[in-house]
């Protein structure tokens, strides 16, 4: 193309090649007499940059480097486009420039997806963050709260048994009773943090793991709950059986928040490649918005343990024409 502007800054086409029509939907001819058509289909926003651009341009004699949106109305698609030229003086004032305009759709995309992803990488990260802090902070809490207690009461009832057999007093039976008690209640104490951190169950195998998990959730929620499986004991590795388990773990926490669900169905199996887990419910579904808010934590906390284990993660419908929500992991043995 060879875009002119006067000092007034009034814009107009001296030649544009044939390929306008499929690049904006516009023949040459009439872009070449009347040089707004390209400007009204931009938006506002890069409408202006693009005029700041050529006035830029036009005063630091720079070549015309400009990207933005433009709306194709007769195709209904919005398109990215670029603008390359360098520019030369006429007379009176006018400039012009010779360039090029090209399709950037595709790459402008890519980059768009690229940097989106970055942004809720970041986000996801400092959730994480955010979440192993308050994990420390809670663990701090009950080792000083509960563990410490318990070390204090055992250490001041140790003390008051020395002191009354240095007095040649008799201990009674309450009293090493109360001191056993303690002790009790401190491996408990160790047992439940220690679960916290890595679920004891887990060490039973991934099968007994998700079914318990079924199990507590049909009691605690009240749920009608059922798991099926294909083979007692699955192999997995430590990454991958921990994978299931919190992504089962999350599935179900969304069911009793968001479901209201009343049938809920959790199928583990296992091929000669691949495991899968299948968490169905027949609640109220789950929208596409919503598994695009950038607040989802727990979902892409999902996606990010299935992606590093090379696997896949699917949400959607329980089946077609069914209210519902299932949740399909797979991950390759």
């Amino acid at each position: 193309f060879q875009m002119q502007m006067t000092p007034e800054h009034v814009v107009s086409f001296h030649y544009v090649s044939d390929g306008s029509e499929a690049l904006l939907g516009m023949t040459a001819s009439e872009l070449q007499q009347d040089a707004q058509l390209l400007f009204s289909i931009m938006n506002t926003r890069d409408r202006q940059d693009l005029r700041a651009k050529l006035i830029q341009s036009a005063q630091t004699h720079e070549k015309l480097d400009w990207e933005g949106r433009v709306w194709i109305d007769g195709w209904q698609d919005t398109k990215w486009i670029n603008l390359r030229a360098t520019i030369s003086l006429l007379e009176d004032g006018v400039v012009q420039w010779d360039g090029i305009m090209l399709n950037i759709t595709q790459s402008k995309l890519e980059k768009l997806e690229i940097e989106q992803s970055r942004r809720e990488l970041e986000q996801l990260t400092a959730h994480m963050n955010q979440v192993k802090e308050q994990e420390r902070i809670s663990i701090a809490r009950e080792i000083h709260d509960d563990l410490g207690g318990n070390l204090t009461a055992i250490k001041m009832g140790l003390a008051s048994i020395a002191q009354q057999i240095t007095a040649g007093n008799a201990i009674s039976l309450e009293q090493t009773s109360h001191l056993e008690s303690i002790v009790n209640r401190t491996f408990e104490s160790v047992h439940r943090i220690s679960g916290n951190l890595r679920p004891s169950i887990l060490d039973l195998g991934i099968v007994d793991a998700i079914e318990w998990q079924v199990t507590q959730f049909k009691k605690q929620v009240g749920v009608k709950s059922a798991f099926a499986t294909n083979h007692s004991d699955i192999t997995l590795s430590t990454e991958q059986a921990m994978a299931l388990f919190r992504i089962c773990q999350e599935s179900l926490s969304n069911i009793a928040k968001y479901a209201k669900a009343t049938n809920v169905n959790v199928r583990l199996e296992a091929s000669d490649d691949e495991v899968l887990l299948e968490v169905i419910d027949n609640g109220v579904g789950i929208k596409d918005a919503d598994k695009l808010k950038t607040n989802s934590f727990g979902l892409r906390g999902m996606h990010e343990r299935v992606t590093a284990l090379n696997g896949s993660l699917a949400i959607g419908p329980s089946g077609e024409g069914m209210s519902g929500t299932k949740v399909q992991v797979t991950l390759p043995l």
